[in-house]
């Protein structure tokens, strides 16, 4: 997960920005702060990966917390001024984003930031949390949870399917989604085939869980599920010789 800090001198707008990083994924939200001297001190701690910086503030614009953070954090810019984007891009900013923000807007520079933290380090963070996540047993897992020592226990049989993004996943139940950082390749491995099958590069799903297929998308409970080309045929032939 990338840790994210929201940081505005108007505390409406630093919730905005806020909410938006709560409904992706592979954002962690940290804190918000009106104080920029606060958000400076977290970074300095090496609490946080990314910070969504309003430019004009008072006693340390943005600008200036640039300079002194260094390259301890990944900055995305946030103003109603769009004459300060040249200085912004210049300091190296991975993304500069105009008030009012949409949130599609907001999505696409957040992709950026994951894009340009160092890579190096995802292989890392994924064996680290493959090694920290207990084992599991016949009909179940465990899943890590947002926190360090948290993890879910989650019944083979609640599986509805499962949706990979990048070094991501959301495992989907009747009740829940849960989002945790591995790879939809490793998860694969783990669960029992059957009743789970790769259909797609993003999808696995739960083969009693399907209400219907037409044509090439599956369908459990109300969600659409599309069966991917290279996994068509595999697929149509488990199908036909289930009893």
């Amino acid at each position: 997960m990338i840790r994210c800090i929201a940081v505005d001198d108007e505390a409406y707008a630093s919730e905005i920005l806020a909410s938006f990083i709560r409904k992706i994924p592979f954002l962690e939200l940290v804190g918000t702060t009106t104080n920029a001297f606060e958000a400076l001190s977290w970074v300095q701690e090496g609490k946080v990966d990314l910070v969504f910086l309003d430019i004009q503030m008072p006693e340390l614009t943005g600008l200036q917390f640039m300079k002194i953070c260094g390259n301890k954090c990944k900055i995305i810019l946030t103003t109603a001024y769009p004459e300060y984007a040249l200085e912004g891009f210049e300091n190296d900013v991975v993304d500069y984003l105009l008030k009012p923000i949409a949130f599609e807007r907001f999505y696409k520079a957040a992709q950026k930031a994951e894009n340009m933290l160092d890579q190096s380090m995802l292989p890392a963070k994924a064996e680290e949390s493959k090694a920290e996540i207990p084992a599991g047993g016949p009909g179940y897992m465990f899943i890590k949870g947002e926190s360090k020592n948290k993890f879910l226990k989650v019944s083979h049989e609640e599986i509805l399917y499962v949706e990979g993004l990048k070094n991501y996943i959301s495992i989907y139940t009747p009740n829940q989604r849960i989002v945790t950082y591995q790879s939809l390749r490793d998860l694969e491995a783990v669960l029992p085939q059957p009743p789970f099958y790769r259909v797609h590069k993003s999808y696995i799903i739960a083969i009693d869980k399907i209400r219907m297929i037409d044509g090439n998308t599956i369908y459990i409970q109300d969600q659409t599920i599309p069966v991917g080309e290279t996994y068509k045929e595999e697929f149509f032939k488990m199908i036909k010789e289930v009893k």
